[in-house]
């Protein structure tokens, strides 16, 4: 019988210093660790003071050089290795996901899951085979895999928003039309932005957009939208 890894990682508390009343899952990049995206969470907690950041290293280490993690190997990149990593590494992020929903007395409407690049693969395929749909997913910079089998596999329909910019060198900005097109056949609601002049990462304009659309799909007031997290001069 094969065990599944378990997951890892840094952790931000809630800023109200309260009891977690929302879960933001973030999925990094291939070749980076969980600290790398938890870099956001003080900017995302300025519309969820009440959210927990968990951000779990990969489960495995990244194979193409001493350092980071990943979620599957990129040594040979096609869309059929993409798909069949993603499904491999798909049960482990899913088991973390409830394990930690159950740790803390929360629900799949109280979940939100952000990814970036390989995380935005992973963040897509577990949020929308789910049995019970995120309050939200949020994609940087990704792709969606496996597109072919959403009709089949879909269970749930949380809301989607997708940032990319147009210079990235890493994953084609088309993959974000690609997946508009792809999940919006399947009924989802997607919001959506290519961002000009930014290449293989996030900007201001882009954690502003998550900042806004979380507060929606968790039905929070949004404040003054100011990037900088609380503390910054």
């Amino acid at each position: 019988m094969n065990t599944l890894a378990e997951l890892t990682g840094p952790t931000q508390e809630p800023a109200s210093s309260g009891p977690a009343k929302q879960l933001l899952i973030l999925c990094h990049g291939v070749g980076a660790d969980g600290s790398d995206l938890l870099g956001i969470a003080p900017y995302l907690s300025k519309v969820l003071p009440d959210a927990k950041f968990m951000a779990p290293d990969a489960p495995h280490r990244f194979d193409l050089a001493p350092f980071g993690r990943q979620w599957f190997s990129l040594q040979e990149v096609t869309q059929e290795t993409r798909l069949a990593g993603t499904q491999a590494a798909a049960p482990i992020l899913d088991g973390f996901i409830d394990v930690q929903l159950a740790a803390h007395d929360l629900e799949d409407k109280d979940l939100a899951l952000i990814g970036f690049s390989q995380g935005t693969m992973m963040a897509l395929h577990v949020g929308l085979r789910r049995r019970r749909a995120p309050a939200a997913i949020v994609g940087y910079s990704g792709m969606l895999v496996g597109e072919n089998l959403l009709a089949s596999e879909l269970t749930c329909r949380p809301p989607v928003l997708l940032v990319h910019g147009d210079t990235d060198d890493v994953i084609p900005p088309d993959s974000l039309p690609a997946a508009v097109a792809a999940l919006e056949s399947v009924g989802l609601r997607v919001r959506h932005e290519i961002r000009p002049g930014l290449g293989h990462g996030l900007d201001d304009r882009a954690i502003i957009l998550a900042m806004d659309f979380l507060a929606d799909a968790f039905g929070v007031p949004l404040p003054l939208l100011d990037p900088k997290p609380s503390g910054d001069n």
